[in-house]
């Protein structure tokens, strides 16, 4: 028979309450887990029973979490920071060329570069495993905060995170937004203006998508109203094969148009003022102290300093063409 405390702290019941205290919505939540909202309602009622007090209470059809449901949070958040740092610990004896790195790359960025450097590493350390996953930035949050992830590769600034005590960053280079159109007369042109950008419609990210959010915000601070989204696509390879084919603009980055503007139609140019923002590593601070991943680190450095980012990404444009 489980004790109390095993019925409290199973993995499953933390990662239930934490889902619904995080999206605050049974529905939502029970699709984010793969599960059925009855079956939720139920794992949450069980833990209720449990701890002795409503950790959830309704206004109208708004769900709000109680006092003890606060207590159970902070709890849960200690809970899983214990269980990171006695990994991290435990991983921190290991080898430095053995093991397995796991990293997160956001779906959205060009990676070619990446993936030149990780051939290299293996070829250096073939017996550290690293693997590669593909991740929506609230994937990417989610496994840092989880210890699924030991590195992600993302666009910095992000409001998304409210709590950056965990985590450090390390910039790997810096990224700017392109305006890209097939007006012709932008061949001549080296920067253009918010305002002018919006005399048609775009092809964008999709809404929940970092750049997209950060390009509204760029034209909300410049006092203009955002670009109208005619169609909306995950992958920048999507996004300019469709605005080539039907004229619409988007806005890329930069390493995207490096990496790829021998074989695109379309012209590019800078916007005034800039859009700019940075690539970088994102990790847990204990993350440092395990052999693998400083080696990986410095191993990183020494690649960026025999060539740049956006040089590299240019060589990776000539050698495809």
């Amino acid at each position: 028979m489980k004790t109390r405390q095993e019925n409290i702290f199973s993995s499953k019941t933390l990662t239930y309450f934490l889902q619904l205290a995080e999206t605050m919505n049974y529905t939502q939540a029970a699709q984010l887990l793969g599960i059925t909202q009855p079956a939720l309602t139920q794992q949450i009622k069980k833990l209720e029973r449990t701890v002795g007090a409503p950790l959830f209470y309704s206004v109208g059809k708004k769900l709000h979490i109680s006092d003890a449901g606060r207590t159970m949070l902070e709890a849960t958040h200690q809970i899983y920071d214990l269980l990171n740092t006695a990994t991290d610990e435990i991983q921190s004896s290991t080898s430095a060329t053995r093991g397995k790195i796991n990293i997160g790359i956001l779906a959205s960025m060009e990676i070619s570069v990446i993936q030149s450097f990780l051939i290299q590493y293996y070829k250096q350390f073939p017996d550290i495993e690293v693997s590669m996953h593909l991740l929506t930035r609230k994937e990417i949050w989610d496994r840092l905060e989880n210890n699924k992830i030991d590195i992600a590769i993302m666009y910095l600034p992000d409001d998304s995170i409210k709590n950056w005590k965990p985590y450090k960053s390390r910039k790997i280079a810096d990224e700017r937004l392109l305006f890209i159109s097939q007006d012709p007369a932008l061949k001549t042109r080296k920067k253009i203006r918010f305002k002018d950008t919006l005399d048609n419609k775009w092809v964008t990210y999709p809404d929940e998508y970092y750049l997209n959010q950060f390009i509204n915000e760029a034209y909300k601070n410049q006092l203009v109203d955002h670009p109208v989204s005619a169609a909306q696509f995950t992958s920048p390879f999507e996004i300019i094969r469709f605005a080539e084919a039907t004229g619409l603009n988007t806005a890329l980055p930069k390493s995207f148009y490096e990496a790829h503007n021998l074989g695109l139609k379309g012209n590019a140019v800078q916007f005034d003022p800039a859009i700019q923002f940075e690539l970088a590593f994102v990790f847990r601070n204990e993350k440092e102290n395990i052999p693998r991943i400083d080696s990986f680190f410095r191993e990183f450095d020494h690649y960026l300093e025999e060539k740049d980012y956006l040089t590299r990404i240019r060589e990776q444009n000539r050698k495809i063409i």
